[in-house]
């Protein structure tokens, strides 16, 4: 069951979200009391819980196209019958349910709009051609919002932050069509690789690569990000080898290796977060640079 739910993606995107608040969404207010708030403790339990229903019901209608993409991790997988994937889904949304209940009715009708998009992506969205990645990336960043509408902080930087993210985890999900082509054409998903050929798809990944240019200019030359800078020029480095590599990959390790490539700039790039200033821990606000 923990690799059904992909236990070890939950804690870092529940790590995500409290670094989101003490860096970038409510900088103003004290690390500790961010932490010991209780509705935020409930709104980042929430997220992990539905996240983790979402993969089991991903998991639940990929089985067949996993045991052509995944063989090892599908029989892993297939020790938990679907039947019990069905009522751990439905356990883990009911206490979803139950515990925003207790924020609010906004926080009610988000997190049932979340599960409701979750279910559709997997049931319908995910076989359909550009729509599935774009629900895949959007989906991946919707916890966040879940912290932004919390605080009700819309500075722009936010945005930017986003942006980037979004880029970053839209390319992932075209990168994975590339290395699940076998299981997709089986199964018949409607991904670009599927229906207009790696060469295309790879265009396509270079053009969404280049695009990140744009939310890290904003972020490192127009937004104030302190130390976090660093992590920005260093992911514009590694994307370009990401490129350089990604027109000479022609099999499923290359593209397994660019897919680890964008998972280590993702988790690195919540840990770096701390570098937008690491005196908030201490003082509780942020210091701006002169």
């Amino acid at each position: 069951m923990f690799s059904v739910v992909r236990g070890y993606n939950i804690p870092v995107i529940a790590l995500a979200q409290y670094l989101s608040a003490i860096f970038i969404l409510a900088p103003e207010k004290g690390a500790l009391e961010i932490i010991l708030d209780l509705n935020l403790f409930i709104i980042v339990l929430a997220s992990s819980l539905t996240i983790a229903s979402g993969y089991i019901i991903n998991n639940f209608y990929d089985s067949k196209k996993d045991l052509i993409n995944r063989p090892i991790k599908s029989q892993l997988d297939r020790l938990v019958s679907q039947k019990t994937k069905l009522q751990v889904y439905f356990t883990l949304n009911f206490l979803v349910f139950l515990i925003v209940f207790f924020i609010s009715i906004r926080a009610v009708l988000f997190f049932s709009t979340y599960i409701f998009l979750i279910w559709f992506y997997s049931h319908k969205l995910k076989k359909q051609l550009i729509i599935g990645n774009l629900t895949a990336s959007f989906l991946a960043v919707l916890p966040f919002f879940a912290i932004l509408l919390y605080y009700k902080n819309l500075y722009p930087q936010i945005f930017a932050h986003a942006t980037f993210l979004f880029l970053l985890l839209l390319i992932r999900e075209m990168i994975k069509d590339l290395e699940n082509i076998k299981g997709d054409i089986a199964n018949d998903y409607q991904t670009i690789p599927v229906i207009y050929g790696e060469s295309f798809s790879k265009k396509t990944i270079t053009l969404l690569t280049l695009l990140t240019v744009i939310p890290v200019y904003f972020l490192v030359d127009i937004f104030e990000v302190g130390y976090m800078d660093i992590y920005f020029y260093i992911s514009l480095i590694v994307l370009i080898f990401f490129l350089q590599k990604l027109w000479k990959s022609n099999s499923k390790p290359d593209y397994q290796l660019l897919h680890n490539i964008l998972k280590l700039l993702v988790v690195s790039g919540v840990f770096c977060i701390i570098l937008i200033n690491p005196e908030v821990l201490i003082h509780g606000k942020r210091l701006l640079r002169l």
